[in-house]
């Protein structure tokens, strides 16, 4: 099969013809229809997650269909039309017991702890606990960008931040994820304020349905600003980009007893990221994390997406080949980017 492939952290990838994938006795090979360009794959790429090990294929956000099965799959066969979580759960040990397969003590992730989605083929462990079916009317590009940032926001906005109606909520940074914030605090009800240093995010984020923007540019206090917004503070605030400055300005944008969801990775190279805790004691402030989403949980997500109620569909702003997924994968050292750029492996 055709794969992207680094041999050196920070160095140019190269697509290249590798060994096709073998199933686990537990999992199974999807043949690649569309995988995501995620600011996490730039993470890998960078060496700042300790599961890689050279030579690497990139890739965690993926949809198609079911090539092969191993011996022990009962509820997929090939021809299935299927999506993954990025975390991949084990499915029995003490955390998966309790449904939070989303921090699965043994979980494998596609594109970090083995070979990933950008490629023709990738291999998926624990299929039964982890396979999502996809909706005949759901196409592949969109399904690509559910399985990390779309749900990861989900259950940020939701879940982990508890989210209600007219809210307010800010979003530091409006990449992928951010703007999947944006549309799913927007849909239920809250007043989002989104946060960037891109005007071309920032129209993506009014489009989505955000109330106010804030552009977190030379050197702005957007922390300030959006006390200013909100006559008070956000209610809710997400940092979903991941530097020491946003995470502070997230914290520092809340309102009395306000909650922080960090999504956004922080790179260890960054040192210890700084919090402002002395704030977080002193207005009793929740701050939390918030991992991916499991599979189990993809179902009500999946019915607000077709009652038309989420539409990641238009996050998608742009569609590549695999051979221009290593230029575009080096581009985020400067630009993260803007919407969800997607990769079509057999194109």
């Amino acid at each position: 099969m055709r794969a992207v492939v680094f041999d050196r952290f920070g160095a140019p990838a190269r697509v290249t013809t590798v060994a096709d994938p073998t199933p686990s006795p537990s999992g199974v090979i999807v043949r690649v229809e569309s995988t995501g360009l995620c600011r996490s794959d730039w993470h890998a790429w960078k060496g700042h997650d300790p599961d890689i090990t050279l030579p690497h294929v990139p890739g965690h956000e993926l949809a198609g269909v079911v090539e092969a099965t191993g011996a022990g799959v009962t509820r997929w066969r090939p021809g299935d039309r299927v999506t993954v979580p990025f975390v991949c759960a084990c499915g029995s040990c003490p955390s998966c017991a309790v449904g939070d397969h989303q921090v699965c003590e043994r979980q494998t992730q596609p594109g970090f702890t083995h070979w990933g989605s950008f490629a023709q083929y990738v291999a998926l462990d624990h299929a039964d606990v982890n396979l999502v079916a996809l909706p005949d009317e759901l196409s592949y590009a969109t399904a690509a960008s559910l399985g990390c940032r779309f749900a990861t926001a989900f259950r940020a906005v939701v879940t982990q931040g508890r989210v209600a109606a007219g809210e307010w909520v800010a979003v530091h940074g409006c990449g992928g994820v951010g703007l999947s914030a944006v549309m799913i605090a927007a849909a239920s009800g809250a007043r989002v304020i989104a946060v960037d240093v891109s005007p071309r995010a920032l129209d993506l984020a009014r489009g989505f349905g955000a109330a106010q923007c804030v552009d977190a540019s030379a050197g702005a206090d957007t922390a300030a600003a959006i006390h200013d917004l909100t006559g008070g503070g956000a209610h809710l605030s997400l940092d979903a980009l991941g530097s020491p400055a946003t995470c502070a300005a997230s914290v520092n944008s809340l309102r009395r007893r306000g909650r922080h969801i960090q999504v956004g990775l922080l790179p260890s190279e960054a040192g210890t990221t700084p919090v402002p805790m002395a704030r977080a004691i002193a207005l009793e402030l929740e701050l939390l994390g918030s991992h991916g989403m499991a599979a189990h949980a993809y179902p009500r997500m999946l019915e607000l997406v077709r009652a038309g109620v989420l539409r990641p569909d238009l996050l998608v702003t742009s569609t590549i080949p695999l051979d221009a997924a290593p230029e575009a994968l080096a581009a985020m050292d400067t630009a993260p980017g803007s919407g969800v750029t997607v990769i079509e492996p057999w194109s």
